[in-house]
């Protein structure tokens, strides 16, 4: 005579059944997703994410790493830039505006001027979150032959970024602003030809922001300021003179 056991079969079917209507439950009869885990305590592990199967696991038990969605909707640790230096230079091309002065009589007696260094273009069909990441080099002498400054006055020396601004404005928004001020005090009233008496290289500006954007175009400006306050010192500041990185990345 054989038996029959029904009640797991029901079970199965009443799984079954209700997994194809509303979604798979763990510890609920009721799931709210396709997928609804209804533990407190429950956790999702994927074999393929983790230290020893993925190269982008960066191993370490107390470590943790960003998780993201790719174009197919497949989970992953791999991130993708609109645009990444990656350890390269990244302003080394001839279009980028690497130099800001202010010239004496020339210019206005204000002891300030701006330069647009580069811009990107980004055409988005959905509201995105835009994330920037810079560090830019700056250089700072007195004119363009690189003649090293003796005065007793500062200059303050910024980067930033705006969106969707044609011509800077007193009221435009700056994004990510990082300033750096320069000072090299040499006696040059009672010594004129007192050596340059002042550390030469880079320093450097460095930011991170985050800007929400609407579908549409928009272009992003990178600026370079100068400011020798309103004496209207001769200055002139060379961007991007050394190894620049920039990261773009749209979420």
């Amino acid at each position: 005579m054989k038996k029959f056991t029904i009640m797991p079969l029901i079970i199965l079917l009443n799984f079954s059944l209700h997994a194809q209507v509303s979604g798979v439950g763990i510890d609920t009869s009721n799931p709210q997703q396709k997928l609804h885990i209804a533990s407190p305590t429950g956790t999702i592990r994927v074999d393929g994410l983790n230290s020893p199967n993925n190269p982008y696991n960066g191993g370490g038990v107390d470590k943790t790493y960003p998780l993201y969605v790719d174009y197919n909707g497949d989970l992953t640790l791999k991130t993708s830039a609109y645009q990444n230096s990656d350890g390269g230079d990244a302003y080394s091309t001839a279009a980028i505006n690497g130099t800001v002065a202010i010239i004496p009589v020339v210019q206005a007696d204000d002891g300030y001027e701006t330069v647009e260094i580069t811009s990107y273009n980004f055409t988005v069909a959905r509201n995105t979150i835009l994330e920037i990441k810079y560090s830019i080099s700056v250089e700072v002498f007195q004119d363009n032959l690189l003649t090293i400054i003796k005065d007793a006055y500062a200059r303050n020396i910024t980067n930033f970024f705006t969106i969707d601004t044609p011509t800077l404005l007193a009221t435009t928004r700056r994004y990510a602003p990082s300033s750096k001020c320069y000072f090299n005090r040499n006696d040059i009233v009672s010594n004129p030809a007192a050596l340059p008496d002042a550390a030469t290289g880079y320093i450097y500006n460095s930011g991170t922001t985050y800007i929400p954007l609407t579908p549409g175009s928009h272009t992003l400006r990178f600026y370079g300021t100068v400011c020798s306050g309103t004496n209207n010192r001769a200055t002139y500041v060379r961007f991007a003179g050394g190894p620049d990185a920039i990261f773009l990345r749209l979420y």
